[in-house]
Order: structure tokens, then sequence, then C-alpha cells
């Protein structure tokens, strides 16, 4: 005669509650994102050294790349406004308040640029979504590399 097995109820967790929107937004990291670590590793791996949110210059670069007198961005796509990706859209509510602050975001890009530049940096952005693509990446890591070291600048 077969055994019948038997089937244990499993126990259910209660559910949790949502998250407010201000628990939501304190979880949004400025620096060490994802998008920054394959860009650090993609980096790391090719041979290239950098240092990591320089406080000293203006706009506290992800990587910067003094030997080459470069500094490198990496930017998500929602909060400096990627043109052409479908990351870069306004929520739904509160869109005076986003749309204002997106927008004092993207000046603040170009104000903080325009002060690298003047001091002589060379200037590089990777946007979140390029940086989950490796020919992005190699592209990258192609032009880095063509950079001669500053020592060796005439």
């Amino acid at each position: 005669m077969p055994v019948k097995k038997t089937r244990t109820k499993k126990r259910q967790l209660p559910k949790a509650a949502p998250l407010t929107r201000s628990q939501v937004m304190s979880r949004v990291r400025s620096k060490n994102t994802g998008p920054e670590f394959l860009v650090r590793r993609a980096l790391w791996a090719a041979g290239i050294r950098y240092r990591l949110h320089y406080k000293n210059m203006p706009g506290h670069p992800d990587l910067v790349l003094a030997g080459r007198h470069a500094v490198v961005f990496v930017h998500g796509c929602f909060w400096h406004r990627h043109e052409s990706c479908p990351r870069n859209r306004t929520p739904k509510t509160r869109v005076e308040w986003w749309t204002a602050k997106l927008t004092r975001n993207r000046e603040r890009d170009l104000e903080v640029r325009s002060l690298l530049e003047a001091s002589g940096w060379r200037i590089f952005v990777i946007w979140e979504c390029e940086a989950e693509r490796a020919e992005c990446l190699a592209a990258l890591i192609a032009e880095l590399k063509s950079l001669l070291p500053t020592t060796y600048r005439a």
C-alpha cells in the first residue's frame, strides 16, 4: 500500500507595510551606486587607477584620474535628465517640484563642468544606461588610455 504524503501548510509571513516616500528616497545613494561600481570595476580591470569622490574639486567627481588630469562622472539617467533615455521621466506627483529639482541638477552639472574645464580638467560623463553596456565601457576605457599622463605633456 503506497504511503500518502501529507502536506504541511507553509506559514506566511505578515505582509510588510509599504514604505513611505521619505523612506524610499532615503535609500537613494549618491555614492557607490550600482552603475558606479560597474565603471570602477571595468577601469580597474583595464589597469586604470583613480581616486574616489575627491572632495577638494567642484562637484566631487565620482572618479578622478589625477595623472591624466581627467574626471569621470557616472550620472543617473533620472537624476541628471539623460535625453532620449526611458529612465528620464518626470514623476506624476508633484510635477512642479520635481521639474524644478531636476532642472537645478542639470544647471549644477553645467556649472561644475565649466569650473573644471576652466581649471584644465578633461571631463567624461558616462550615463547609468551606458554603464550597463560593455561597448560603452570599452569606449570610455579606450579614451582614458589614449590620454597621456600629465607628467609627459608638453
